[in-house]
């Protein structure tokens, strides 16, 4: 069946923002439209293609839907560029768009992708495309399509793995085999791993082991430099770092029933009457009507912060902080409900256009791998509040910092690498409190969405010094957002919670 397509007329172009960022790399906005790839088994009857209409066209502007497209370029330095999802997995908003046409009896579409099309004139003979297609997409969960979509069977082949000539190199294989891949190996890691695979296993590590090694053993998951001794002008001090955080608890617990050993903390509440479903464990999914019950909940509190990816692409890095915190969340003691979250943000001077202030130092420099930090500020904001709705989880209350200043001392003091803060509020029955000890011939059940290749290696590059990493290695170990899935996965969870 040939592919159907969709258009609708869109207002991508309007963006301020966009103009001033196109014009910057040479180029002039002039149009914009989406694309709606449609994939079916069959093909459509009349009355199946009014339905599809219905549910693509915008409600009070169905002349701006059409199957033929808006735009197009007429010559003279003007182009279409078409951005949309890779090809090789399906996007969350499709799963989403395919589950409505099921339910509208449209069983026959299996696919549909939202590509964008820009419709732009080149303003500076020496403008490259491949700089504006990088103002419009997300270059690790999209591409261009010069020629738009046609089939989604065009995928590209996955990188195989091989091994690294630890016996026949030594040391000069894993440390080139870092800087290309930014693992963050530094002098005592190698040095293990030399031990392990040439001496102990006396083998070739594959590059596969390499990788989860560098993400298991980064300072982001093993916390050595928090866990490690301190040692001030020589002399060593009594505690490590995390010694000194959890002592408050040791010494005054107070109301903590959860603290320092599980996904989040948790705080004694109180016995309250709560609206259950009417469920049985023979047939946990039927729908049915609520009750009044009395429970005996307590508070499940955690924060994270999420500064590196949000310093890299601060759109999805602040939507999967908000998501890695939900999941803390849900998954604290033997499950736990979500009610509310908070944000918080710190970045540097944001030299705001037209609005400069007096301690707002133009000499100093920043990153390149990094966004300015009035990016960060919009794109985090944006970010975060936009997986938050779509989840369901509301945004309570936050706060924002921005500073840069030199001292007198000559010392520059700004937040260079941002913060971005996500913390959320829950409630947990108090028997669920204690995780139980897994026993032979239990299953382990994974859920959640597919996982490709986006985000690993997010432990290592948080790991290193801000510009050490290549810009490309950077931006792909940032995760990206998927709040439809999680908030499936949410109802998983909230189901056995209140079996």
């Amino acid at each position: 069946m040939p592919m159907l397509h969709i258009y609708r007329a869109a207002d991508l172009h309007t963006s301020a923002l966009l103009k001033s960022r196109a014009s910057e790399v040479g180029f002039e906005v002039l149009a914009s439209e989406v694309c709606f790839n449609i994939e079916a088994t069959a093909e459509l009857s009349a009355d199946d293609q009014t339905k599809l209409q219905y549910l693509l066209q915008e409600t009070f502007e169905p002349q701006n839907c059409s199957a033929k497209p808006f735009v197009s370029a007429k010559g003279d330095g003007d182009s279409i560029l078409e951005v949309a999802p890779r090809q090789q997995f399906t996007s969350a908003w499709s799963t989403n768009a395919v589950s409505i046409c099921s339910a509208m009896g449209l069983v026959q579409i299996t696919r549909i992708e939202k590509s964008r099309r820009y419709h732009i004139k080149q303003t500076s003979p020496t403008a490259l495309t491949q700089e504006f297609a990088l103002l419009v997409h997300d270059r690790m969960t999209e591409c261009v399509y010069p020629n738009g979509i046609a089939s989604f069977d065009q995928h590209s082949e996955p990188e195989t793995w091989t091994t690294v000539p630890v016996l026949k190199e030594g040391r000069k294989a894993l440390e080139q085999l870092s800087t290309e891949k930014g693992l963050g190996y530094d002098s005592q890691d190698i040095d293990y791993y030399m031990r392990v695979f040439k001496d102990e296993l006396k083998r070739d590590p594959t590059t596969v082991e390499c990788f989860d090694l560098a993400q298991g053993n980064s300072e982001h998951s093993r916390h050595w430099f928090f866990g490690g001794r301190v040692v001030i002008d020589g002399e060593v001090m009594p505690k490590t770092l995390f010694e000194w955080v959890k002592r408050p608890f040791k010494e005054h617990p107070s109301n903590s029933t959860i603290a320092f050993h599980d996904n989040s903390s948790a705080l004694r509440g109180f016995q309250h009457v709560s609206l259950f479903p009417e469920q049985s464990t023979d047939k946990p999914a039927v729908p049915g009507a609520f009750r009044e019950v009395k429970r005996d909940f307590d508070l499940t509190l955690t924060v994270e912060t999420h500064n590196f990816p949000c310093g890299i692409a601060p759109f999805p890095g602040a939507e999967t902080g908000a998501g890695g915190r939900i999941r803390d969340g849900q998954s604290t003691g033997q499950g736990s409900l979500v009610v509310a979250a908070i944000a918080g943000y710190a970045v540097g001077n944001l030299h705001l256009p037209g609005y400069m202030l007096p301690w707002e130092d133009q000499s100093f420099e920043y990153p390149s791998t990094m966004a300015p930090p009035l990016q960060v500020l919009i794109d985090c904001s944006n970010g975060a509040s936009d997986y938050g709705n779509k989840f369901g989880e509301p945004l309570i209350c936050g706060w924002t910092r921005a500073l840069g200043h030199r001292m007198p001392t000559g010392e520059r003091f700004e937040w260079v690498k941002p913060i971005m803060l996500s913390g959320g509020i829950g409630q947990m029955d108090h028997m669920h409190v204690e995780k139980q000890e897994p026993q032979q011939g239990q299953l382990v059940v994974k859920i959640g969405g597919p996982a490709y290749r986006i985000g690993v290696g997010g432990g290592a590059a948080s790991s290193m010094v801000a510009g050490d990493n290549a810009a490309e290695l950077d931006f792909n170990a940032v995760q990206r957002g998927d709040a439809e899935m999680e908030q499936k996965m949410n109802r998983v969870i909230r189901a056995c919670c209140e079996l």
